[in-house]
């Protein structure tokens, strides 16, 4: 068993979360037991991941895109019942946003990168003036071969507008639904360009930009994170952990 408290007080300052501005309300977002048997990973808050959280029996559940963001909001419809459930059962929730975009050892974007052992490795992704992804080097590998890494460690089908070289000498990674950053990797001269979702001006701007782009869907791309965030608690808490997939192509 470990004390919530010092759980999330670990994750807060591990993340840096109380440094980095964001839309997100990072850290606890709902408060339950104070003592935690079992934590439950997810990417994202849903009443699916509640309802088979507290069927797994946790005490806490850690998400990337949690319940508030940055606004007042009534106590109705959708979002009452998942408050609702989690205070009923007694369970913790807590979230960490671009924290967990950023971060360069647990970060979805840096575990992305990682995977292709990526050298050279450098803050990359401008987003209301924080740098939340990488850019970095790998030696002139196929891109067909890196879209396959990828889709193995996130347990997706890419989508791969090859607009650029075959064979890729420098990429960037901004995780999720960051479409818009293409431009920066385009002004950057990179070969390719990584993130979770695309929108209908990208493939023009791959054509003109000379610049491929793989998009591994939002909720995909932003599993790494979450489950590397899983194994660093393990290592810290003697607590159950466990990941819940709420499968979402999107």
């Amino acid at each position: 068993m470990g004390n919530c408290a010092d759980i999330i007080q670990f994750l807060n300052t591990y993340l840096n979360s109380a440094h980095i501005t964001d839309a997100s309300h990072n850290g606890l977002q709902v408060s339950g037991t104070p003592r935690v048997g079992k934590i439950v990973f997810g990417v994202s808050a849903s009443l699916e991941l509640f309802r088979k959280a507290k069927v797994a029996g946790a005490d806490l559940i850690i998400v990337h895109h949690g319940l508030l963001w940055g606004q007042e909001q009534p106590l109705t419809g959708m979002f009452r019942e998942r408050v609702a459930f989690l205070l009923k059962h007694d369970i913790n929730l807590a979230a960490y946003h671009l924290p967990l975009d950023m971060h360069p050892v647990v970060g979805h974007n840096a575990c992305l990168m990682r995977a292709v052992q990526g050298l050279q490795v450098q803050p990359f992704g401008e987003y209301h003036g924080e740098h939340i992804g990488y850019r970095g080097v790998v030696e002139n590998r196929p891109l067909t071969e890196l879209v396959q890494v990828w889709e193995t460690l996130c347990g997706t089908k890419a989508q791969v507008l090859p607009f650029g070289p075959s064979h890729i000498h420098t990429l960037g990674i901004v995780s999720g639904g960051a479409h818009s950053i293409l431009p920066q990797a385009i002004n950057e001269h990179l070969d390719l360009y990584v993130t979770g979702v695309l929108d209908e001006p990208v493939q023009e701007w791959c054509r003109e930009g000379n610049i491929n782009c793989v998009a591994l869907g939002h909720y995909n791309s932003e599993k790494p994170g979450i489950l590397a965030l899983q194994e660093l608690v393990a290592k810290h808490f003697k607590v159950e952990t466990e990941f819940i997939d709420i499968a979402n192509p999107i």
